[in-house]
This record gives structure tokens, C-alpha cells and sequence, in this order.
């Protein structure tokens, strides 16, 4: 079997005893630094290689310290995930009970939110801490399903001695993450585990389709929430003279008078009524509505801009595993916004080259081919949407009176770990840093 790669497929067809064995050897071989008889598959060794950079021991325990009571009941209520938990139990939980696993939510930062199934897999999870406020990052846990996932922003399946901790391979685990459909920002993690006896190849697709009907359902959500202010908003407007805008709560565009459509407006996280400043479109009136926010643009102070006011600084951080954000200030205040990994990658280009990069050199950076300019000029457009006060185009760039700070993982090699970007890969290799 050597020089080939296990896959799945081929473990399934595997006696059960025979597939654990040849992982427990695969995985001692590796560990040791020698070449095992049957090469991890790809996820599982790029996954263990960074547990080798960690310094993570193997035969470490699962245990970590849990979120309290009030916190955890606080981050199932500010995460949209618990409008979709019933689509998600009538997809997974059911099935999960029957087959001996539970199913498992967790935030964006691997902490588990809820879990459901069979009681007496729940239980044996106890002991291994895969339980309600419970942190499953790669980090915390090692090599498994749910922090996987994490790391590598898609659909992962581990089984058995394919866990980078000793104390999981009497376990199997499929994972996918769940995106916001609104900016693909990443939510958490749903996921199903049991003891290895319950592995079928066909979960992780189980998995996965059931993550993108809950994606389906919080998009027809929004839809149908934006409908809802739209039909309040636009008699509204009719009688607005000069530019407003109607917005939900998180900025997204129900309705406009006076001015261009746009997608969303960035608001800042403390938001409220009376007069605000907003990057976007300058100083607002702002007044409530049922489900959102009508923002009526001062025209006499968007005549004549104040220069003292525009934004002078950006920070790009980096350094929180899969928490990107970029934060911008100026004299009328600061307002941040979590990035997702493809704007995280473009922006932390922008900042190496403060000359700027045109489409063609980001789709080199980005994806070795000069040609995907069509793709980077779209993320591109979506990243000035909401940055359009520091950046310029032609070529794509900071504004020179704008400071940009890019703050940087501890390890060089953690800099944005999901990214395949040539560029990226490059940035990683350890020497001097600049700002």
C-alpha cells in the first residue's frame, strides 16, 4: 500500500478492526517522523502537521475549561444559528440518535452550543468533554472534526486514530461549518459523533447537506425580513426629500430614495437613534423603524465635507485564529467588521503593497493565475462596499492619508492558516515584519 493515500471509502470497505489497526499505525509511523505504509489522507496530515508546529502532546486529555451558565445562554442568543436548531435537529438529531451519535453546534469559536441525540452516547461524551460550553478548536482538542473544520473552512470526517489526541480514537466525528448567507461570514460548526463502531462514510455528506438547508433557510429568512421593512419604509420615503435609506439592524438595504443602491451599510456595533456619522455616507439623521432604520442623509454637511472627519487610521487584525477584523477611526469615532477569509487575504495584500496591486497582480497573489481578474474585481467590490472611505482603485490600494497597522499572529506560520494564496504562503515564511 505504500506511496497511495487512504481515503474514506476505502476504510469503509475495511473490517472494522483491520481499518483501526491500520490507523493506529499510520499515525504512530508519522508521529515518529518515519514514512507509514499508507500515506494520512491530505486534511488529516496538514491538520497534524499543525499540531506539530503547536507543540501539542498526543497523550494529552480533552478537558477544557466550560463557559458558565449566563454565557453560554448569552451566545445562543446572539447567534442566528438558533433560528435554524429546529431544521438542524429535524435533520441530524433524529438520525444521530438512531445510530448511536449525537449532534453537535458550536459557535465560531468551537465552544458547543447545544447538543442532541442518543442519551447514552451523551454521556460517554461527557467523559471526553464534548459537552455544552466545551472548547473544540484544533488548539484546545487537537486533530478532530469540529476544529478541523475550522481551520480549513469546509466539510471534514475523522475517524478513529486520524484524531491527534490518544483519548479520541475510540471515536468518529463529520463536520461542516455553517456560513451567514448575507456575507458568508462563518457561524459555527454543526457536526455528528459517536464511538468509531457507528463510522459511515456517507455522514459527512449527511452533514453537509443538512448545514447548507439551514444556510437556505436563514437566507429566505433575511429575505423575507427585509420584505417585511421594505412595505413600512417606502411610503416612508415617498415623502423624504433628498437622499435616505431604509436598513436593518445589521445594515442590509431594504429600501432607497435620492441615491444609488447598495447592499449594506456598515453601522457600528453601539447604533442608535439621533445624529451619527457613518463612512458611507457621511453625516445622518437617524430614527427608528419597525425592524430596522431609516438613515436620512444631512445633505448640507455632505456638501461640504470635512476632511478632519474622514477616517486616518485602519487596523488589520490577524492574530485571533479564524477572527479576522479590520477596525477603522478617525476624529468622528471607530467602527470594526469581521472579514472573511478572502477579504481577510486581500486586504493583508493591499497593506504589503500600500503602491497598490491592479486585478491581475491580486489574482497572481491570490491564485497563481493572472487571468481570474473577473473574480478579484467582484471581491474587490464587495470589500469597497463596506471600506469605501479608505480605499482606492486603479490600482486597488490604502488612500496614502490613511495609517494602516496589520496586527500579526504570535507565529509566522499562523498568519491566515486556511489561505492557499501563493502570496500568502510566502508571507508566512518567518523574518522581519513590517506594519
Amino acid at each position: 500500500m505504500k506511496n497511495t493515500r487512504l481515503d474514506m471509502g476505502r476504510l469503509a470497505a475495511m473490517d472494522a478492526a483491520q481499518a483501526a489497526r491500520l490507523l493506529h499505525r499510520v499515525r504512530e509511523e508519522t508521529l515518529a517522523g518515519r514514512t507509514p505504509p499508507i500515506a494520512p489522507r491530505p486534511v488529516i496530515d496538514a491538520s497534524w502537521r499543525r499540531m506539530f508546529r503547536l507543540g501539542l502532546d498526543p497523550d494529552q486529555g480533552t478537558s477544557s475549561v466550560l463557559l458558565g451558565r449566563d454565557e453560554l445562554e448569552e451566545r445562543r442568543r446572539a447567534t442566528v444559528l438558533g433560528e435554524v436548531m429546529r431544521t438542524l435537529s429535524t435533520g441530524l438529531a433524529g438520525i444521530a440518535d438512531a445510530s448511536l451519535q449525537i449532534m453537535v453546534v458550536t459557535d465560531d469559536q468551537g465552544r458547543v452550543l447545544w447538543r442532541e441525540g442518543n442519551l447514552a452516547v451523551m454521556r460517554q461524551a461527557n467523559g471526553i468533554c464534548l459537552e455544552e460550553g466545551a472548547a473544540w478548536t484544533e488548539h484546545t482538542t487537537g486533530t478532530n472534526a469540529v476544529g478541523t473544520a475550522l481551520a480549513m473552512r469546509r466539510p471534514v470526517q475523522v475517524h478513529s486514530a486520524e484524531h491527534y489526541v490518544h483519548a479520541l480514537h475510540s471515536w468518529t466525528c463529520a463536520a461542516a461549518p455553517v456560513h451567514d448567507p448575507r456575507d458568508q461570514r462563518l457561524l459555527g460548526i454543526v457536526d455528528v459523533s459517536g464511538p468509531a463502531s457507528s463510522f459511515h462514510p456517507a455522514t459527512l455528506a449527511l452533514v453537509g447537506s443538512v448545514a447548507r438547508l439551514a444556510e437556505a433557510e436563514m437566507r429566505q429568512r433575511h429575505l423575507r425580513s427585509i420584505e417585511r421593512l421594505r412595505s413600512v419604509a417606502a411610503p416612508i420615503l415617498c415623502r423624504v426629500g433628498g437622499r435616505a435609506i431604509a436598513v436593518d439592524r445589521h445594515g442590509w438595504t431594504a429600501a432607497v430614495t435620492g441615491m444609488a443602491p447598495v447592499d449594506r451599510i456598515a453601522l457600528p456595533t453601539s447604533f442608535r437613534a439621533g445624529r451619527v456619522w457613518l463612512p458611507a455616507l457621511g453625516a445622518c439623521a437617524v430614527e427608528p423603524l419597525p425592524g430596522g432604520w431609516l438613515l436620512r442623509v444631512e445633505e448640507e454637511r455632505a456638501a461640504e465635507p470635512d476632511p478632519s472627519r474622514a477616517p486616518s487610521r485602519v487596523v488589520l487584525d490577524l492574530s485571533r485564529p479564524r477572527r479576522w477584523s479590520v477596525t477603522v477611526s478617525g476624529a468622528a469615532g471607530s467602527w470594526s467588521r469581521e472579514l472573511s477569509p478572502r477579504h481577510a487575504e486581500l486586504l493583508f495584500l493591499l497593506a504589503l503593497h500600500r503602491d497598490g496591486r491592479t486585478a491581475a497582480e491580486l489574482a497572481q497573489d491570490v491564485f497563481g493565475d493572472r487571468t481570474r481578474t473577473v473574480t478579484v474585481r467582484a471581491e474587490m467590490s464587495r470589500v469597497r462596499r463596506t471600506l469605501a472611505s479608505v480605499l482606492a482603485h486603479r490600482p486597488y490600494r490604502f488612500s496614502e492619508e490613511v495609517d494602516v497597522e496589520v496586527v500579526r499572529p504570535a507565529g509566522a506560520e499562523d498568519l491566515l492558516p486556511h489561505s492557499t494564496a501563493p502570496a500568502i504562503r510566502a508571507a508566512r515564511v518567518p523574518g522581519p515584519r513590517g506594519g
